[in-house]
Parts: C-alpha cells; sequence; structure tokens
C-alpha cells in the first residue's frame, strides 16, 4: 500500500517488522508449549527467550538461499540463539507460525477498525442529534420527493455503520484462530494440546479442523465484512458529493486557507476528500473477489492464496482504517447550511406534499385512483408555474370533501416532520 492510504495503527500491525515480530511469538510460544509438555528443557527455554532476535536484511540474505522466508526467518534466529535455536519450530510446518501470526494480526485489525468505526460513529450521531429538525428535502431518483430532516438522513447513516460494527465484531471472532497442526493438519508430529497450549498463550482459538492451511472461508468472511464496510462509507461519502453540488450545496467540506480546488480555475471548491472515500472503496471490494477465489485449494492446500494475501490483507485493513478517519474528519469540519435547505425544500413550493392530498382524499371517501388524479391534475399546473396549494384549496372535488382547516393541515411542514425523532430513537441516538 503506497504511504498516502496508510495509518499508524495499521503500519504497526502490518509492517514486515511487525509481521516477523508476529512470528517470532508464535515460535516461542511452541518452545514454551514443548517445555510445558516437557519435551524442552526449561534452561533452552529461557535461552530462547532471551536471545531470540532477527534482522530483516540477515533474512533476505538468507532467503535467497531458502527461496522461503518462514525458513530464512527462522535460520536467522536459530542462528542468533545459538545451540537451543535447534528447538526452535519443532515439530511444526511453516503455516503453523504463518497461520496463527495472522490470526493475531487480523484480530488486532479488526480491533482498531472497530475502535476508528466507533470514532466515525460518535461524529454522525453528533450530527443527528444537532440537525434532529432540520427541514430537508428528501430526494429520489435525484428528484424532490418528501421533506425529512438531515439528522433524519444522518440517522439512516449511523443504523448501517452499526450494523457493519457488529459484523467486524462477528469477523473479529472467526479469524481470531490458530493452529499448530502440522503438514497437513493431522497433529502427527505435534499434539492438540500443544496447540491448545500455543494458541491460548496467543489469545487465539483452535481452528477446530485444519489442514496444513486455516480454511480461507474465515479470511473471506472478513474482507467481505471489509468490502461491506467500504460500500457504506461510500454511500456517506457519495451522498456527501451530492450535496455539495453548486446548485444543491446544503453541505460543504471544510476548506482551508491556501487550499486548491482547481490548478486552472480558483474559484473551485471540490469535495475531494468524498471522492477519495468513495474511489477506494473499489479496491475493498475488488480485494474481497480476490479472496474469494482463494478459498478453494487443492487437497490439504496449495499455494495460490500465498501470494494474493500478501496483498489483500494489509492493503485492504490500512484502505478501510484510512476510509473510517478521512471520513471522520470529513464530517468534523463539515458546513451544514440549514437555509439553504430550507430553501431547496421550497423550490418546488407545496408540491412535497401531494401524497398528503391523496390520502385525506381517500380518507373522506374518495376511490384510491381518483384521489390520486385530482392530486396529479393539480401538480401539473404548479409544473406551470401555478400555485398547488392554491390550486388544491380552490379543487371542487377538494372543497367537497374536506375543510378549509384540515387542508391547511395538509401543508403543515411540522406535521409531516412530527415522527422523524422516531428513526432516531430507533438507531439508537
Amino acid at each position: 500500500m503506497i504511504e498516502r492510504y496508510t495509518t499508524r495503527a495499521m503500519t504497526a500491525i502490518w509492517s514486515r517488522d511487525a509481521k516477523y515480530t508476529r512470528w517470532q511469538d508464535v515460535e516461542i510460544a511452541i518452545v514454551e508449549a514443548h517445555a510445558q509438555l516437557g519435551d524442552v528443557p526449561p534452561d533452552a527455554v529461557e535461552a530462547i527467550r532471551a536471545k531470540s532476535s532477527f534482522d530483516l536484511a540477515r533474512c533476505d540474505e538468507l532467503e535467497k538461499e531458502t527461496r522461503h522466508d518462514l525458513m530464512a526467518f527462522v535460520r536467522n534466529l536459530s542462528e542468533n540463539i545459538g545451540e537451543p535455536g535447534r528447538y526452535v519450530h519443532m515439530g511444526v510446518t511453516s503455516y503453523d507460525v504463518i497461520d496463527t501470526a495472522l490470526g493475531m494480526m487480523l484480530r488486532d485489525s479488526c480491533e482498531v477498525l472497530i475502535r476508528s468505526a466507533q470514532a466515525l460513529g460518535e461524529e454522525i450521531a453528533r450530527l443527528a442529534r444537532e440537525h434532529a429538525n432540520t427541514p430537508e428535502i428528501g430526494r429520489t431518483h435525484g428528484i424532490h420527493a418528501e421533506p425529512i430532516t438531515f439528522g433524519f438522513k444522518c440517522a439512516n447513516w449511523y443504523a448501517e455503520l452499526s450494523r457493519n460494527i457488529e459484523r467486524l465484531r462477528q469477523a473479529h471472532e472467526d479469524v481470531a484462530v490458530g493452529k499448530i497442526s502440522g503438514a497437513v493438519g493431522i497433529h502427527a508430529i505435534v499434539s492438540p494440546e500443544l496447540e491448545r497450549i500455543v494458541c491460548e498463550k496467543l489469545g487465539l482459538r483452535p481452528d477446530p479442523a485444519s489442514t496444513q492451511i486455516i480454511n480461507r472461508d474465515r479470511h473471506a468472511n472478513f474482507l467481505n465484512a471489509l468490502a461491506l464496510l467500504g460500500a457504506g462509507l461510500e454511500r456517506i461519502a457519495t451522498e456527501l458529493r451530492n450535496l455539495q453540488r453548486t446548485e444543491i450545496l446544503e453541505v460543504q467540506e471544510a476548506f482551508a486557507a491556501g487550499q486548491t480546488g482547481s490548478s486552472a480555475m480558483p474559484h473551485k471548491r471540490n469535495p475531494w476528500n468524498s471522492e477519495t472515500v468513495a474511489g477506494l472503496a473499489r479496491i475493498l471490494r475488488g480485494n474481497s473477489m480476490a479472496m474469494l477465489e482463494s478459498v478453494a485449494t487443492w487437497h490439504e492446500r496449495d499455494l495460490t492464496n500465498s501470494s494474493v494475501e500478501r496483498i489483500v490483507f494489509p492493503d485492504s485493513c490500512q484502505l478501510a482504517d484510512f476510509m473510517l478517519g478521512r471520513l471522520t474528519t470529513i464530517l468534523k469540519g463539515l458546513g451544514v447550511f440549514p437555509e439553504t435547505m430550507m430553501a431547496n425544500l421550497r423550490k418546488m413550493g407545496d408540491l412535497v406534499f401531494s401524497e398528503h392530498v391523496m390520502i385525506a382524499l381517500v380518507q373522506a371517501g374518495m376511490s384510491r385512483e381518483a384521489a390520486y388524479k385530482v392530486a396529479q391534475r393539480n401538480a401539473a399546473k404548479a409544473w406551470e408555474g401555478a400555485d398547488f396549494k392554491a390550486s388544491v384549496e380552490n379543487d371542487p372535488d377538494v372543497r367537497e370533501r374536506l375543510s378549509p382547516q384540515q387542508v391547511k393541515e395538509l401543508f403543515s411542514l411540522e406535521h409531516h416532520l412530527r415522527n422523524a425523532g422516531h428513526t432516531l430513537s430507533a438507531a439508537g441516538l
């Protein structure tokens, strides 16, 4: 992942040094488990703990010979430890170490993402509460529909993000597993008890049925959760982009002094942060598909998943955390313009209350089809420049069935929005 889209929290998990440190944690835990079961002398364990270290440059040098990064790492550990190093990697296969370390890295990544998502949720919640009663036109197909509030819109975002946080929690449980089960997972050399001890030391659960690797459905599920999270972030970012259009301009990203919107047009203030979030969501979806392709392997394993995972795991975790942080920053500095929202809401006059007219006529005894036609013919006049409310008030079919007071209530914005707060409450706001 290019540095532009990385975060410190994820780099601390996914840097090469961090990954090799996790490998070291697993190798030491295996030695300690062997000692606990009486297979390695206690003094050897102490020496291994004290002297175990690695050097990335030396690992690279050894890998030129081994053509195997994990074995180059093991050789580097052993040569630094000395004679007790013969107990390192005893009875295990490479992916006992790699997949168990991966379980720790994915577990830790989930925890970072949950915290970042919760921080975003706090900003969405703040906007929802602040603008619970800020009227705004709702749009379907990009066209004015009926009034909502901006807080209602934010509550919808909050509810979806809450579901994505729950998916991350479920994925956390799914990926926080390890395996110390040997070359094909049959525990031919190491025992299930040793596997249990190692996983417990590392804060993982043993995978109940591994092969040479942990089955990749777990990992595909994790990346699917990230893809869904990204899609939800993209939905918010896309809405923010639309609401910043010049002819709408109901919100605006913060624009710093000296910031350049366009190299050619000094007046431009583009929603580039929101566009960045929307664009990166595409990468998360693509990475998810690549991981789905890696679920199927030949027999007890092949190597087709390995090259894919070197890219999709660190990149997806970095991108998801970056996107959460970027969207949080956008919302913290977001300008919200209630006056423009109200002006836009009123652009169509009172046409947005046409459904209320139709329903009131139905309740007054008119068939739904006839009521629809009454509301529609008066709306048609409004499209041609007439005042919709006046047209309805003077319509003979309306006057026959509804009192002036009833008609007045049909065009009350407060009456229309009387239940808007329900959504905030239902979403936990």
